[in-house]
């Protein structure tokens, strides 16, 4: 896929919420381990009074509703997406909290001065930004020497690749491959900032009604390197990966955390 079509499909798919509010709908249902990836993410900030915060690749907002004493805690507080769409539907969801501010803005080209944040957060987005270099190096322009770089991710082991492997006798796509997982993304960061380590979540899906992984892919609108597969083709591979009425999908995720 050329890169700049591949850009475009996550522009088109994340014009609203729609498409992430299905596959947040998946794990939430499905998923096994009672802490929650919400809990990694929380055990994993270490925001300080006074820090200014910018959150790149905001989706929904979330991820906010009930931290109103985090985002007190800080002097600037700003929630960004490349997605105008995203960014009204953050700005719906945390109506009713006060101290946030919100931009439309791309990760390769942000709109902020240099050494402009303590901290700087791009969780589950990295992997589609078609410039990694440009999208680290812009992160690391504004933070503050000393700031605090967070990025979550996904590896192998996980919706997506396995899904691209059981659909591989019908899928038009060559093999699955991301620029920024668990398992590729410690050169590149490492590049640019200092003390990088990674916090580790692991759980899987219990999968009961195929149908709804169905809709996880589809949601995908072009950016899932699955192209052509009917969703009855979909239903049948689902099914017949199923044990007991059950399909199995470990779920490996991390936090990546670095200093500028």
């Amino acid at each position: 896929m050329e890169t700049a079509s591949f850009a475009q499909n996550v522009k088109e798919q994340y014009k609203s919420s729609d498409n992430l509010q299905t596959r947040i709908s998946l794990h939430a249902k499905y998923s096994q381990n009672e802490g929650g990836f919400d809990k990694m993410i929380e055990s994993s900030y270490e925001f300080k009074p006074g820090d200014k915060v910018l959150e790149i690749g905001c989706g929904t907002g979330n991820y906010w509703i009930g931290r109103q004493d985090t985002i007190d805690m800080c002097s600037e507080f700003i929630l960004a997406d490349f997605s105008e769409g995203m960014i009204n539907t953050s700005r719906r969801n945390l109506a009713g909290m006060h101290g946030i501010d919100f931009c439309v803005c791309d990760i390769q080209d942000l709109p902020f001065e240099d050494a402009s944040f303590d901290v700087v957060i791009a969780n589950m987005m990295l992997y589609h930004v078609p410039d990694l270099e440009l999208a680290l190096s812009e992160v690391k322009r504004v933070l503050k020497p000393g700031g605090t770089f967070y990025a979550a991710t996904y590896g192998e082991k996980n919706v997506m690749p396995i899904v691209h492997e059981m659909l591989r006798e019908y899928a038009d796509a060559p093999k699955y491959n991301r620029h920024f997982m668990l398992e590729n993304a410690w050169e590149p960061l490492r590049k640019y900032f200092n003390d990088v380590r990674l916090n580790r979540y692991t759980d899987k899906l219990l999968i009961t009604d195929v149908n709804d992984l169905a809709d996880y892919v589809l949601s995908l609108n072009g950016t899932s390197r699955i192209f052509g597969v009917p969703r009855e083709t979909m239903i049948k591979v689902f099914t017949e990966n199923c044990v007991d009425g059950v399909l199995t999908i470990p779920k490996e995720y991390g936090m990546f955390i670095g200093r500028a």
